[in-house]
């Protein structure tokens, strides 16, 4: 038996790897979900909503993003939206008005839109399919749409077993 030295081909195949995690904001995400401040949890008191903001504990969205919704079916005018961010603005990081799935959807927008995509010129790609934390399927649709102008050729998965899903044609 020869000694044939062990090659790893998946790092000699010269594939760059794109994790989208490295693309996830890096503050935690805290909610305030207009329901609780409303009667029934469906109408909106002014001045009884006015007080509740007064008495909550804002300090504790220091340094997070904030997502304002209502996870009920209620009529919320646009003030009350305005009011919560007026009153969190000293201390949360990013303010977005929506539910958190909304919020990472346009986090990942976002952090995408500031990708130099010509960096990836002629190159092959694999965007990494599993991740430990929640990347919207839209990050996939924009990373994908970024770098097509640019990829020779685009996959998804992981470098031992990828999906393919674009491959530029070679010019004749």
């Amino acid at each position: 038996m020869t000694d044939t030295p062990l090659v790893n081909r998946v790092a000699a195949s010269g594939l760059i790897t794109i994790n989208l995690e490295d693309f996830y904001p890096p503050e935690a995400l805290a909610v305030f979900d207009m329901k609780d401040y409303l009667f029934m949890e469906l109408i909106l008191k002014e001045k009884d909503f006015r007080e509740a903001l007064n008495e909550h504990d804002w300090p504790q969205y220091e340094g997070k993003n904030l997502a304002v919704f209502c996870s009920t079916d209620a009529i919320i005018p646009v003030w009350a939206f305005m009011l919560v961010a007026a009153c969190a603005a000293p201390f949360a990081t990013d303010i977005y008005q929506g539910t958190p799935d909304e919020f990472y959807k346009t986090a990942f927008q976002k952090r995408l839109a500031a990708l130099d995509a010509s960096q990836y010129a002629d190159q092959r790609i694999v965007i990494k399919g599993c991740s430990s934390k929640p990347v919207p399927p839209s990050a996939y649709v924009e990373l994908t749409r970024k770098l097509q102008p640019y990829a020779r050729s685009i996959m998804y998965g992981e470098p031992c077993s990828t999906v393919p899903i674009f491959k530029r044609p070679k010019p004749q």
